[in-house]
């Protein structure tokens, strides 16, 4: 997988043809590595944004119609879901945070033979090798492997989560986070997902059938709730002018941000994906994610005709000292949290500021708001 807008953008065509009736009655089948299935792997270049909820979304609708292509779509919005969520209770992110360093320090026994891939639940250990080897998963696998984690092998979701996050290509703070809780039974109180050997059978093709070595009458994982949502919090305004643009990981896509009245005169760079986890990130991630920055700054350098450059976090003081920075907005996650002491001024798309105030409640709440927002952030 090249991360690059242009093979982004070469995929989005190719898969488009897919997005209506094709994708809503195969997504759930995932036929291995490798191999033709219904699901857009889109996700990596959505994630860094390399191309944008909307341009997605837009594709979609134009392609099949916005109701044929409805399941497609609610995909989509699923991540917006998820930041807008996160957004409202920030303190979810930071007791997961916490709770990952402790976990690591003394790891729970099992621990060790599950992210080696070597538990003897054979379709467990072969979704490890080729999360690790790929840094992707189908959505579904992801699901059954995060079941199979918490309970069949007992073992805590945040250090679940961590080991996805370590590898996975779209790994992201939101929903990463927020779907390992769902699947414990922690986002819908009481309502946990649980990895059943036929469903995991019918839906591989018979690639693997662990019949007799799941847990598939699990209680669900009991913790305290988490936090009352508040309100998204609002951005300062930035003072039109000469400013310094600062891209990151999470937004790569400068040619479509709100820029009005504001004049780029430098280009900056930056990414910290191994603050993933106290243990880092992949070799994958941290090629996929540092060679992603810089297609983003080489169009950046094209669109804005001006100078562009990676920095470190420790050049951020001396620039702030020549001119005002601004990024496009990072949500809650480890960029966020890396730049929150430096003070750069983010830049909050028409899409997120549409969607995450929405998502204060489950998913079904705030999709009964989907066809709106398509009619008022899809162009045309």
């Amino acid at each position: 997988m090249q991360p690059s807008r242009a093979a982004a953008l070469e995929r989005l065509a190719a898969f488009t043809p897919l997005m209506g009736r094709a994708y809503a009655e195969g997504r759930n089948f995932d036929p291995g590595p490798g191999k033709p299935a219904y699901v857009s792997a889109l996700s990596p270049y959505i994630r860094h944004r390399l191309i944008t909820e909307q341009e997605v979304v837009a594709a979609a609708i134009a392609a099949h119609g916005a109701e044929v292509a409805e399941k497609f779509i609610q995909e989509v919005f699923w991540r917006s879901y998820w930041k807008g969520w996160l957004a409202q209770r920030p303190a979810v992110w930071a007791d997961y945070r916490t709770r990952v360093a402790a976990g690591l320090q003394t790891p729970p026994e099992g621990y060790a033979a599950a992210i080696a891939g070597s538990t003897g639940i054979a379709c467990f250990d072969a979704w490890v090798e080729e999360l690790v080897e790929t840094g992707y998963l189908h959505n579904h696998a992801r699901m059954w492997f995060a079941s199979i984690w918490i309970f069949t092998l007992h073992l805590p979701w945040v250090l679940g989560a961590d080991f996805f996050l370590r590898h996975l290509l779209d790994g992201d703070a939101a929903s990463n986070t927020l779907s390992w809780r769902w699947v414990a039974g922690l986002h819908t109180k009481g309502k946990h997902y649980v990895a059943r050997a036929e469903n995991i059978a019918r839906h591989t093709g018979g690639r693997f059938a662990p019949h007799g070595t799941l847990n598939e009458k699990p209680e669900p994982v009991q913790e305290p709730e988490p936090p009352p949502p508040r309100p998204v919090p609002d951005l300062p305004g930035v003072p039109p002018g000469p400013v310094v643009l600062l891209l990151n990981e999470d937004d790569l896509h400068p040619e479509s941000l709100p820029l009005a009245g504001l004049q780029v005169q430098r280009v900056i760079g930056l990414c910290c994906p191994a603050a993933r986890s106290p243990l880092g990130a992949s070799p994958i991630v941290q090629r996929f994610v540092a060679d992603a920055l810089e297609d983003g700054l080489n169009r950046a350098a094209q669109h804005f005709g001006v100078p562009v450059e990676r920095v470190a976090l420790a050049d951020l003081p001396d620039v702030s000292r020549h001119a005002a920075v601004v990024m496009p907005e990072a949500p809650v996650g480890w960029v966020a949290d890396a730049l929150r002491p430096y003070g750069v001024a983010p830049l909050r798309r028409a899409w997120d500021a549409a969607c995450w105030p929405l998502a204060g409640r489950g998913f079904f709440p705030f999709a009964q708001h989907i066809p709106r927002l398509c009619t008022e952030l899809i162009p045309g």
